[in-house]
């Protein structure tokens, strides 16, 4: 006995011990109790149901639960729900069921934990003990009762039928509950003031399970609950964990609307308590029971905000969650701006999860577009790099889809940001927010720097107006600044580079365009190949296709929301039936992708006016080549279409577009500031030849609301030089006029700059291209012109194919 007790000592310092195994099994056999102690004991530690000597113990079991003495008997029945193997179990099952029904107290307890054991590894034998087990509930004796309520409980969580079973004894419970508090001293069960702590905690557990969904059993405990959660003594630990497990209780039945009430006080009382712990358990349990009384909760709010103060990094997370869970349309902005001082002094294991959560709060509840965009800056400047990169990306999506005044104010605010940082030195530790700011710069740029954009309040939300509008050489000087950095990310200098190049396009003055330029060529000779890349294409746009840049770097369209949501712009496809002098002003697509894609209406030649004769210039060329235009677009409407020469050979700039439609795309003019989707349902306007000398032939492509274009033609062997001239005979003036052209792809097309964007009445624009035709086949051209007439946005297309045969003869 004592040898098997060292080896004891030795398995629980590590050491192997199975070779003891056979000596545990000869104690165990041995008549005497305390050979039998050990020996059960070395059993339980160094048995499983694994080894052979497990089965050899079945006998001796059985053999001392039929023994007269109830220690013996106490003995079998722990290592039997010990070491149980479900054999084991289903040969052993009915002398436990028997051993429940003893009269001795003892040997009863012993029993219902052995057979909530025994269901725990054998389901199946569940309703074995149904019987026995409602009988427990009647008996006097404490530790009877923990145990029968225990071996209920699991029944009734592993078994819906059982439940239905027992939920006839909620009286009977409620009965013991009420005895239990009302009971006087009793020095037996008494612990701290409070009578029998841990059966009333075991009770209160098995009423919330009975009374789960199920309104006569909720009806029949609602008395009880209140009783046990106004008499509770609070002072102690053991009065507040009874307090704890009545909560759980009333939050899960359905209990009636001021007993939830009672309950959300009793966790609001546990908030102000000095106990750690018990704020723990009050903020987690308020944040799973948010949902079912949110307004009783709402009356805490300010302790749970204190809670975001506690130096308990655990109390902290559970009041940030539950003050997540507590924000609605009324208290959003006390909400946001105690969450924006925690974001601000937290840890950096806080600041991802609280900015996404702050960023999800503000879109849902904004109280308005301008406090939306204030809260979202903050965020980015609290939350620093610890910011996620869907929280730029979703700000950036909510600043593109904004109106054009709020865009003004995104950008100016973010540029006081900007600067404060770039002088501060600390635009490192807040990357996002560069990346952020100077996406919005480059994009509305010329809304910063204009003073047309005085009339714009800048008063933020704390009433603070620290706005000074920069000149065009300062934006310049700290955004070098800042490319100028060894320790901004590669990430975010593509943003500030690209965004510099976009500014070329917003800024008006001489010497701010030689500074762009001697910067963006600067990064021509970068170490980083991704930002020499787009050093050298950017640098591009300054020279050989200084023509493009402008329409390259446009303002881009609103942002789709995530998840496919949709902004108010009209679909392109419903737009197809209305007329180009009617489209809504809000459209702001690619206009060279609309003039690629056409409708399926466009074929080779004047379709919508001559659908059964074939062109008179499709002698030599195919029918196809200006079909080939179409082939191999994505048609997709998040695709992006890069509009460049065919001169254009680096990758970077025309990623967007396929290769068979790069060669004959180029645009020259800058873009009108609204260009319409889906217009090719207008009718296309039949080019006419008027031959004036075989060198010098003019053909008209278009003649329609008082426009008129005219190409010149002069032949030069396998190179064309086309003069287009743009005549207005309308009385008002057109601006914003864009002349834009497309060719096949065996076609290589030059377009030099045009000689103004505006069109006064009488008055004419020209501008030449030169097409190269290596094939020598047949000239075929699309164009398109958007201009403004009166503020109302106008576009019209056409099909150029009666050039001459010969031409390129």
């Amino acid at each position: 006995c004592r040898n098997i007790a060292k080896l004891l000592y030795i398995h629980m310092l590590g050491y192997p011990a199975h070779f003891g195994q056979l000596e545990c099994l000869k104690l165990i056999a041995s008549p005497r109790f305390t050979d039998k102690r050990v020996g059960y004991l070395g059993a339980m530690l160094l048995l499983d149901e694994r080894q052979d000597v497990h089965l050899l113990i079945t006998n001796c079991l059985k053999n001392d639960l039929n023994s007269n003495t109830q220690f013996v008997v106490g003995l079998a029945l722990c290592t039997l729900g010990a070491i149980a193997s479900p054999e084991m179990a289903r040969d052993l099952a009915s002398e436990v069921e028997r051993l429940i029904k003893s009269p001795n107290a003892y040997i009863k307890k012993k029993a219902a934990l052995c057979a909530f054991r025994i269901i725990r590894r054998v389901p199946d034998l569940m309703e074995m003990f149904l019987p026995a087990t409602r009988s427990l509930l009647t008996e006097k004796n404490h530790g009877v009762l923990i145990t029968g309520v225990t071996l209920i409980t699991e029944m009734c969580e592993n078994s819906p039928d059982t439940l239905n079973h027992f939920k006839k004894i909620v009286p009977n419970l409620v009965r013991i509950l009420k005895n239990l508090i009302l009971a006087g001293y009793s020095p037996e069960h008494d612990v701290s003031g409070v009578s029998d702590p841990f059966l009333q905690v075991k009770i209160l557990r098995l009423l919330r399970i009975l009374g789960k969904n199920d309104a006569e059993a909720s009806e029949a405990m609602n008395d009880i609950l209140a009783q046990v959660a106004t008499n509770t003594e609070t002072s102690k630990n053991v009065g507040n964990t009874i307090l704890y497990e009545t909560v759980l209780s009333i939050m899960d039945i359905k209990s009636e609307s001021s007993l939830r009430v009672l309950a959300i006080n009793i966790l609001g009382r546990f908030l102000l308590n000095n106990d750690k712990n018990i704020r723990y358990v009050a903020l987690n349990t308020l944040l799973r029971t948010v949902h079912v009384d949110t307004s009783a909760v709402q009356r805490h709010r300010t302790t749970i905000l204190e809670c975001l103060k506690d130096p308990d990094v655990s109390i902290r997370r559970r009041a940030m969650e539950l003050s997540f869970a507590l924000i609605n349309g009324q208290n959003i902005r006390s909400m946001m701006k105690e969450l924006l001082t925690f974001l601000e002094r937290s840890d950096a294991e806080f600041k991802a999860h609280c900015s996404s959560a702050m960023v999800l709060a503000a879109e849902r509840y904004a109280p308005s577009n301008k406090w939306h965009l204030d809260t979202l800056f903050r965020v980015l400047l609290k939350a620093g790099n610890y910011l996620r990169d869907d929280t730029v990306s979703s700000t950036l999506q909510i600043v593109s889809s904004a109106a054009p005044e709020r865009q003004a104010y995104a950008a100016m605010r973010l540029w006081t940001s900007l600067e404060r940082s770039a002088v501060s030195g600390d635009a490192t530790e807040k990357q996002p927010l560069v990346q952020v700011a100077a996406w919005t710069i480059g994009e509305y740029g010329d809304l910063l720097v204009s003073e047309a954009s005085n009339a714009i309040s800048m008063v933020d939300e704390d009433g603070v107006d620290d706005f000074v509008r920069p000149t065009e050489e300062y934006v310049i000087d700290v955004y070098q600044k800042l490319l100028w950095s060894t320790q901004l990310s590669i990430n975010t200098k593509e943003y500030l580079l690209l965004s510099l190049a976009k500014l070329s396009t917003r800024f008006t003055t001489q010497p701010s365009q030689d500074k762009i330029r001697v910067i963006i060529d600067t990064f021509g000779s970068h170490i980083h190949i991704e930002l020499q890349q787009r050093g050298v294409e950017l640098s591009q746009l300054y020279r050989k296709y200084a023509h493009l840049r402008p329409a390259l770097l446009e303002r881009m369209p609103a942002m789709d929301a995530p998840g496919g949501a949709a902004h108010d712009d009209t679909d392109t496809d419903a737009l197809s039936d209305v007329s180009p002098d009617h489209k809504p002003d809000h459209v702001n697509n690619d206009a060279l992708l609309d003039l690629i894609i056409g409708s399926d209406s466009l074929t080779n030649g004047d379709v919508e006016h001559k659908p059964s004769q074939p062109p008179a210039s499709n002698n030599n060329t195919s029918s196809n080549d200006i079909l080939d235009l179409l082939s191999g677009l994505d048609l997709t409407p998040t695709a992006p279409a890069s509009v460049m020469n065919n001169n254009v050979t680096s990758p970077g700039l025309t990623a967007g577009l396929p290769a068979s439609l790069a060669p004959g795309l180029t645009s020259a003019a800058p873009p009108a500031s609204l260009l319409l989707d889906g217009l090719f349902a207008a009718p296309m306007q039949t080019p006419t030849m008027q031959g004036t000398t075989d060198d010098l032939p003019t053909v008209t492509a278009l003649e329609k609301n008082g426009l008129r274009i005219v190409f010149g033609v002069q032949r030069g062997g396998d190179s064309v030089t086309l003069t287009m001239r743009a005549q207005s005979s309308s009385p008002s003036t057109l601006t914003d006029f864009l002349f834009q052209a497309a060719v096949p792809r065996t076609f290589q097309l030059d377009m030099m700059s045009p000689s103004g964007t505006v069109l006064p009445p009488q008055g004419e624009i020209t501008q030449v291209l030169k097409i190269t035709n290596p094939s020598r086949s047949a000239l075929r051209l699309r164009i398109r012109v958007s201009y403004n007439v009166d503020g109302v946005p106008v576009l019209e297309q056409a099909e150029v194919n009666s050039f001459p045969p010969d031409l390129f003869n």
